[in-house]
């Protein structure tokens, strides 16, 4: 959605005034691209899980049972959480929204309207009197 020219003349002007008042952090933030930032988490993520996996192993190869118990478990911990974040990244990278965003429908003549879904309880509900009526 574009901006009006009224937002975007306050949008001139909050710049101009955040690069009179601090030029080093403008100019760091016109440099830095969100993509590059994205690869680096990426690369965190694949570096964690890589080191979960060292974790694992190591609680493995110790045999000692408290201790392989709390290893493969920590190991584990990392291993997953650094698989989803990093698939979070990739997903971002991509272009692909997470958190259930999905993009508009085209409807009839090109003109895009928002996709409306149930809350999960409702579908649920309405199934369940679907099924109950057509029993004959």
């Amino acid at each position: 959605m574009p901006l009006s020219e009224n937002e975007q003349r306050l949008l001139e002007q909050i710049e101009r005034a955040l690069v009179e008042d601090d030029p080093k952090f403008a100019s760091a933030v016109r440099s830095t691209e969100p993509r590059t930032y994205l690869l680096r988490r990426v690369r965190r993520s694949a570096f964690v899980f890589l080191l979960g996996l060292v974790v694992l192993v190591v609680g493995v190869v110790l045999n000692q049972v408290p201790l392989t118990v709390i290893l493969g478990i920590l190991g584990f911990t990392m291993m997953l959480l650094a698989a989803l974040r990093g698939a979070a990244d990739l997903r971002r990278i991509s272009g692909r929204e997470t958190g259930g965003r999905r993009p508009a429908a085209r409807g009839r003549g090109g003109k895009s309207r928002p996709r409306t879904r149930a809350p999960f309880m409702e579908r649920i509900e309405e199934r369940w009197r679907r099924r109950w009526e057509d029993r004959p």
